[in-house]
């Protein structure tokens, strides 16, 4: 089965518009789906392809990037009889798969695109890791292009939900509720999603057995074997900090500040000692990294304090089944609490996981705020995520607070808009309850329809 995925547009867009003038690099964590859905693409939009893959490419494929690249008419045609594949300018897709296997494939790109003849899509995860463009020279001829799992509303499309989501969107855009049978509708969407997660091959086994979270988790835990794996070929300068990190996300996000705690891992760190794998966990896409900003305006990262983060799993289906153990999860119990709100302290961490996943595959970088009293001796602000339109001449930033129970205060927003007011576009409360317009400046949205914003 093959989802409806948004990049497909991206495909299309590029094809149009660039495709004989930039090669695209689509990266990704692993096992997100890249290669099947530039798959698909090439069937539905090229008259051939070859898909190479540098996992198994054999000898005289590797040795044709070696031997040929100043002779192209022999490259061609040695990959053409080899894949038993014939080329059309213009019409032929080459498929670079798991590129950062061989960067110098990455590295040919500079010359096959100057050809002209014919298109190229590389795909692949941990591209941008140092150790593995090193030895190469990075081609300026590449349209480099983000994937990430499977955001609320493709899990939605996979479900045959696709006037759920309509609606969603309708009511998101007019700022009014929705019916209160279908909000609860949607919330016990929302909460599926948070438990099986945006990795295809997980939805795929949760659809095909009938909606079971097991079938979902065996194949979740399948791939957090492949990520431990991964992190085990890092450099070894900074290896045994990924794997330390990695291990720790569940613990970090379940405390009150979700933030990362190296002292914690090992007594007197700081994060200068962890920049490298706070690096490595960000490029391989396995983590999302939220860094504090001391003053909120329209140029966040100008003023993130990267000593102060917090690292969200890349996907929250992983996050649940990296928190718990099978047999923890064995008898249902677990999603049961979950799905029914009874599994408040796990469940706030899935929550806020799930709007920094959905925020960030709406192209946000994460940042969040705090404030320390001095008088009270803790953080007296604190404020979840803050976006920003990047707007020179109207700019403004949305503070977002996350509520993941019905009950709750808005001390620390109100605080921040009453200093902020003046640079805040809207304020956003993201909670389980219906949409509610608050005044002009605050808008309580259910989380459902964090993937409109």
């Amino acid at each position: 089965m093959v989802f409806q995925r948004k990049i497909y547009e991206k495909l299309l867009e590029w094809r149009k518009e660039a495709s004989t003038e930039k090669a695209l690099l689509i990266e990704g964590a692993r096992r997100i789906g890249k290669s099947t859905i530039v798959e698909e693409f090439a069937k539905n939009e090229f008259k051939s392809y070859i898909l190479i893959d540098f996992n198994d490419a054999s000898d005289i494929v590797l040795s044709a990037f070696e031997r040929y690249m100043n002779d192209l008419d022999s490259f061609f045609m040695v990959l053409s009889t080899e894949y038993g594949k014939p080329l059309y300018p213009g019409e032929t897709l080459f498929i670079f798969d798991e590129i950062q296997r061989y960067p110098k494939a990455r590295q040919s790109i500079k010359r096959l695109v100057a050809d002209g003849r014919y298109c190229y899509i590389e795909t692949g995860s941990l591209i941008s890791i140092r150790e593995n463009v090193q030895d190469i020279t990075i081609p300026s001829e590449e349209r480099q292009l983000r994937m990430y799992p499977m955001d609320f509303e493709e899990f939605c499309l996979a479900l045959k939900e696709e006037q759920m989501i309509e609606y969603i969107r309708d009511c998101f855009d007019k700022k009014k509720p929705l019916e209160d049978g279908l909000h609860h509708k949607a919330m016990l969407l929302f909460k599926q999603y948070m438990l099986v997660g945006g990795m295809p091959q997980s939805v795929l086994k949760y659809i095909e057995n009938e909606r079971n979270f097991m079938a979902a988790d065996r194949e979740k835990r399948d791939i957090l074997t492949l990520y431990r794996s991964d992190m085990n070929k890092a450099d070894f300068r900074y290896r045994s900090k990924v794997a330390a990190i990695f291990a720790q996300i569940p613990s970090f996000l379940s405390q009150h500040e979700k933030r990362v705690r190296l002292s914690n891992i090992e007594e007197g760190s700081g994060y200068p000692a962890y920049e490298d794998t706070f690096f490595w966990l960000g490029n391989s896409m396995i983590a999302n990294e939220c860094f504090n900003c001391n003053d909120p305006n329209v140029g966040l990262a100008l003023n993130e304090d990267r000593t102060y983060v917090k690292c969200y799993m890349g996907d929250t289906g992983l996050l649940v089944s990296h928190t718990f153990n099978e047999r923890e999860l064995a008898d249902g119990s677990l999603y049961r609490e979950i799905l029914h709100d009874n599994l408040a302290m796990n469940e706030g961490m899935f929550f806020e996981n799930a709007i920094a996943q959905c925020l960030t595959a709406n192209g946000y970088p994460l940042f969040f705020y705090t404030r320390y009293s001095a008088e009270k001796h803790r953080n007296d602000i604190e404020i979840d995520f803050i976006l920003s339109n990047g707007s020179k001449l109207k700019p403004k930033i949305y503070p977002i607070e996350v509520k993941s129970t019905k009950r709750y205060t808005t001390n620390s927003l109100d605080k921040f808009m009453e200093i902020y007011g003046k640079r805040i576009g809207t304020a956003y409360i993201i909670h389980t309850k219906n949409l509610q317009v608050k005044n002009t400046k605050l808008v309580c949205i259910p989380a459902y329809m964090a993937f409109c914003l």
